[in-house]
């Protein structure tokens, strides 16, 4: 049976984390409906791929895809999605922070949302990071917000619902990911951001800091909103 659903998880150094939220998300989804879990290693340099290759036996709903060079988070999304046999993809971030228990929540939001909308946005109403990192997301979304006006609280959080086919129309970048709500809006279509839990990390350590992520989101900002000014859209008919 084809899936209908396909989970897409990068992940970089993550071992610890990987058994945990694979059956997390099989708890969470089989039964539900027709699934498959798209694990995309990043040249992890830990034993990650050895942990996903030996829980392939027991979860046949597991594909694990490999980078053959570290190349960043978005590109192993990018790699997932592409790789994906389901029309819609949820994704959530790798380290554990993100509950597989809400997907089910973004996937009653779609059902209950017009057709008009295709993107599905994670909102981390209680943060579970340390204070220096929610004071700097805080910061980086009021900017975001001003500078894209994309009505989105928090584009930061891992655990999205999109359609396949309205992402891979999307303009790639490194780090795209973060502003996936102001490109799909972009492309013509709606957003909802839909209130998630959160949770602390409790293995592994974290691949960003806050003055390399603030000092990379200046230069994208500018270029997301250069993207925006720049479009252009038309309706179609085929006469």
């Amino acid at each position: 049976m084809n899936p209908e659903l396909s989970v897409v998880v990068p992940v970089f150094n993550e071992r610890d984390n990987i058994a945990p939220l694979v059956d997390e998300l099989v708890a969470a989804l089989r039964g539900r409906l027709p699934f498959e879990i798209v694990y995309v290693d990043d040249h992890s340099t830990d034993d990650t791929l050895a942990v996903l290759q030996a829980l392939k036996p027991r979860v046949p709903e597991l594909r694990v895809l490999r980078h053959a060079t570290q190349s960043g988070q978005s590109t192993a999304v990018r790699t997932g999605v592409k790789a994906a046999r389901a029309p819609w993809i949820a994704t959530l971030d790798g380290d554990g922070q993100n509950d597989p228990a809400d997907i089910p929540k973004l996937l009653a939001a779609r059902d209950a949302a017009g057709p008009e909308v295709k993107l599905f946005a994670g909102w981390r109403v209680d943060r579970k990071d340390s204070g220096s990192k929610r004071w700097a997301s805080r910061w980086a979304n009021r900017i975001r917000a001003r500078m894209l006006r994309d009505n989105t609280p928090d584009t930061g959080c891992g655990i999205k619902l999109f359609e396949r086919e309205v992402f891979l129309d999307l303009p790639y970048f490194d780090h795209m990911h973060r502003y996936l709500p102001a490109l799909v809006q972009r492309a013509g279509w709606k957003t909802v951001s839909v209130p998630v839990s959160h949770r602390p990390r409790t293995a592994g350590v974290s691949k960003y800091n806050n003055l390399g992520r603030a000092l990379v989101g200046i230069r994208d900002l500018r270029g997301v909103a250069w993207l925006i000014a720049r479009s252009r859209r038309t309706a179609v008919e085929e006469l």
